[in-house]
């Protein structure tokens, strides 16, 4: 189950908890004409409370979201005041009574976090007219960890806000679990990013700065503009910021590496390029195509004596942007093909195609996978669908050039 899935069955799972415990919590009466509205105008209300409070929990559990979402909680709950605590301090305190309450929060949670399940326990107050007797307090966990307490006040003692109370501490769990696993997808995109770094050939490096030490003498003006490429690419490469580029600049960056690819194999590289530009402003994953290129030139020169034709297009195509990149070189077997993208070729053997594989489904859905077309002494064509906008996939600001 993907996490939107995930945070929508939460949000409906959470209202009809908070409603039941509500409506235990309240004497019965005999229902009229308008017990349904009611009960329709109180699922939409607890909907759009759990809609409102979700964001900022999805950035994980601190003072700050703990404190845009506490009102929205409390809105949920229908409670005068609520308190939500990490295992050290209060986090936030939202309603009535933070003046002579707030300080005794953390003895109220301090069961609740070796427990592990929700409780009441009266407060103990002693203030004239305060009408927070008791606190309900459920846990906050995240992969069987406490993180923390939400901690619910009411006037006396009731099961259905003890149940109330539990039910939205399960909801906000859900959404720091999301949030953790935020993290991972962004540590695991950063992992893989390192991963491409690395697969940027030493080879290539080596022979590029062999190749421009060789126009030193003989054509310094060529060895200049390729040292000041060589410098421009290795800088877009291992820049240490932001997962998405635009193709505009991946292409350049490609450009780059073609030119320095040109000046070690002169004549035997002949490459089109064919680009709409109404695409080049599209959004895509950070060193995305450029394994693809590499993938190319190794398979087309590298591998062969002749001479190696390598065609690189991005077309228009209604609501995605199609880039595709082709060679003439030596191609593979289809099944040998398969086996590296689903893990199977070796520790050395296609980790771009792989990586750029794994990443472009990780960021848009299995439908955005690569398709290679191959076949032995075939050449190799490999084709990229972008996603002209996909929510929360903006391109960061490269380095100053």
């Amino acid at each position: 189950m993907n996490g939107a899935l995930l945070g929508v069955c939460g949000v409906l799972l959470l209202a009809v908890g908070v409603l039941v415990g509500r409506w235990s919590a309240r004497p019965r009466r005999t229902a009229g004409a308008g017990a349904g509205a009611l009960t329709e105008a109180s699922t939409l209300a607890a909907l759009h409370a759990a809609s409102l409070a979700a964001p900022p929990l999805r950035a994980g559990l601190n003072e700050s979201t703990a404190g845009k979402s506490a009102r929205r909680i409390r809105d949920l709950l229908g409670t005068r005041a609520v308190c939500l605590t990490d295992r050290a301090s209060v986090l936030t305190w939202d309603g009535i009574g933070g003046d002579h309450h707030r300080a005794e929060a953390l003895a109220q949670a301090a069961s609740m976090l070796q427990e592990r399940r929700a409780a009441a326990v009266p407060t103990g107050c002693h203030k004239p007219g305060c009408p927070l007797g008791w606190a309900f307090v459920a846990p906050l966990t995240v992969e069987d960890e406490v993180l923390g307490t939400l901690i619910a006040y009411g006037p006396a003692e009731s099961a259905g806000l003890v149940r109330a109370a539990e039910e939205v501490a399960r909801w906000i769990s859900v959404q720091l679990e999301l949030a953790e696993l935020d993290r991972s997808r962004t540590r695991l995109i950063e992992a893989e990013i390192r991963a491409l770094r690395a697969q940027i050939s030493p080879h290539f490096i080596y022979n590029s700065l062999a190749a421009i030490a060789s126009f030193v003498r003989t054509d310094p003006d060529r060895a200049r503009e390729l040292l000041l490429e060589f410098a421009d690419f290795t800088r877009y490469s291992f820049r240490r910021h932001g997962d998405f580029t635009t193709l505009a600049e991946e292409l350049h960056s490609i450009e780059q590496y073609l030119t320095l690819a040109g000046a070690r194999f002169g004549d035997r590289l002949e490459v089109t390029l064919q680009v709409a530009p109404e695409v080049l402003p599209v959004t895509l994953p950070f060193l995305c195509l450029q394994p693809l290129v590499e993938n190319a030139v190794k398979h087309g020169l590298e591998d062969s004596a002749g001479t190696s034709h390598i065609t690189i297009t991005a077309q228009d195509a209604g609501v995605d942007a199609i880039v595709a990149i082709e060679d003439d070189g030596a191609g593979m077997d289809p099944r040998h093909l398969g086996r590296i993208l689903d893990g199977e070729g070796g520790p050395s053997t296609g980790i771009g195609l792989r990586n750029v594989d794994q990443r472009l489904r990780q960021v848009y859905g299995d439908g955005y996978g690569l398709v290679a077309e191959t076949g032995v002494e075939a050449g190799m064509k490999v084709t990229v669908r972008i996603p002209k906008y996909h929510k929360g996939v903006l391109p960061s600001p490269g380095p100053a050039r």
